[in-house]
């Protein structure tokens, strides 16, 4: 930015700032100010007299203007709020675009997504389709994993095998965006390879369409709509940590595949999708008698110094609404089938077991865990939901981050190595 040279007591005077002004106008400490000098974000303009730098005014309101008054570049290396119309979480209650996701666990996953991505009415969308010609290479692509790929590798390898039969993926316009989150999804529950002797698909809708790929039981119209819940539930967190990446990888312009692979990267840390695992391990000892039941398992893990799995939330106080939700419809099946009624007992258990020590209840990974337990899914079936459904989250969030200034997240690194001898 360049600064005309003011002149003191000249009537141009009032078009500069001085340091101290320019740091409460911009949030930030002096320090930062003249950080933001040596980077080029502002230029200052030494004035005679002893009076310090001063900064042209309106050099300073364009850059508030792109930081919305608030920090450009925090001093101590954070990044700035992040504003979004996408997801809230209030008094234990889950929200996307200000409708409660338990009203929308009633709908298709296409619906929904078309909400959190557009906000537009919740009506009826045509399913989504993968075309021919893609989808053939994405298969040929996800076969040449080894037969104990988890569904998550194969999930990353369909994610980069659709960005490359995709020459028009550079397009980041609203459509366009909608138009390769429609495929991408299609994409993921058309290519997983199916449970060796499960039936084909039900259905034309997703839910249906991805059973087959997790369990090799037959499905039921009940039993499409508790798999659809559990997409809609997991579509959208907040700013989860994968979240966080998918709209930094936005923020750098990445297209829509490059997004969803910086989300399923973060994604399969321990401390985040992988936990549905952890989970699912927890739930399968709990669930055997001869190990000892639900006491056994949670004794054994405290033994180890381990948290318990699938218990309690960091964000919530005392209750997960996805977790109540997911569970509260298996216990309907619960009432005329003994194994999703076993699983539920076990769940009550896991529960009460830890009581005496503090306050815990299920969270999402342990009802994701239930489900597939329940309904004799593949151990990282439930992995493979929530990356599956988280995928429509990094989406809506990297659509907001489209319409932003580019590369809003460069934090500051605090250098603490060995500094160069001084001039």
């Amino acid at each position: 930015m360049a600064g005309r040279r003011a002149v003191p007591g000249d009537e141009s005077d009032r078009d500069y700032l001085t340091t101290a002004q320019v740091a409460q106008r911009l949030g930030v400490k002096p320090e930062t100010v003249y950080a933001y000098v040596s980077r080029g974000l502002l230029t200052s303009v030494r004035e005679s007299r002893q009076r310090g730098s001063r900064f042209a005014a309106a050099d300073v309101e364009e850059l508030a203007g792109r930081t919305g008054g608030r920090r450009a570049r925090p001093a101590n290396g954070s990044i700035e709020r992040i504003h979004t119309r996408v997801t809230l979480l209030a008094d234990d209650r889950l929200y996307y675009r200000g409708r409660d996701v338990a009203e929308l666990t009633g709908y298709r996953l296409e619906s929904v997504a078309h909400w959190l991505w557009r906000g537009v009415d919740l009506a009826e969308v045509p399913p989504f389709e993968a075309p021919a010609g893609p989808a053939d290479l994405v298969r040929r692509t996800v076969r040449l994993l080894p037969d104990g790929a988890r569904l998550t590798d194969r999930i990353r390898m369909i994610v980069a095998a659709a960005g490359t039969a995709d020459p028009l993926r550079f397009d980041l316009s609203e459509q366009a965006v909608v138009r390769a989150g429609e495929t991408l999804l299609a994409m993921m529950a058309d290519t997983l390879p199916p449970c060796p002797g499960a039936p084909p698909p039900t259905g034309s809708c997703l839910a249906a369409r991805l059973w087959p790929k997790l369990t090799a039981r037959a499905a039921t119209p009940e039993h499409i709509r508790l798999l659809n819940a559990a997409l809609v539930l997991k579509a959208d967190h907040d700013l989860a940590v994968s979240t966080l990446a998918a709209r930094v990888a936005a923020g750098a312009r990445a297209d829509v595949y490059a997004v969803v692979s910086a989300g399923l990267g973060v994604f399969d840390g321990r401390h985040h999708g992988a936990a549905i695992g952890l989970a699912y391990r927890f739930l399968r000892d709990a669930l055997d008698p001869a190990g000892g039941g639900p006491t056994a398992a949670v004794a054994d893990r405290l033994r180890a110094g381990e948290r318990l799995p699938g218990l309690g939330h960091l964000l919530y106080a005392e209750h997960d609404p996805r977790a109540d939700l997911l569970l509260g419809l298996l216990r309907e099946h619960a009432e005329h089938d003994e194994r999703v009624a076993r699983v539920i007992r076990t769940v009550d258990a896991l529960t009460r077991e830890p009581a005496a020590r503090a306050e815990v209840f299920p969270n999402a990974d342990l009802a994701l865990a239930a489900l597939a337990h329940a309904m004799q899914m593949r151990p990282d079936a439930g992995e493979a939901v929530f990356a599956m459904a988280r995928s429509i989250g990094w989406l809506a969030h990297a659509m907001e981050e489209y319409r932003q200034p580019g590369l809003r997240y460069r934090a500051i690194g605090v250098y603490t190595g060995t500094r160069p001898p001084s001039r």
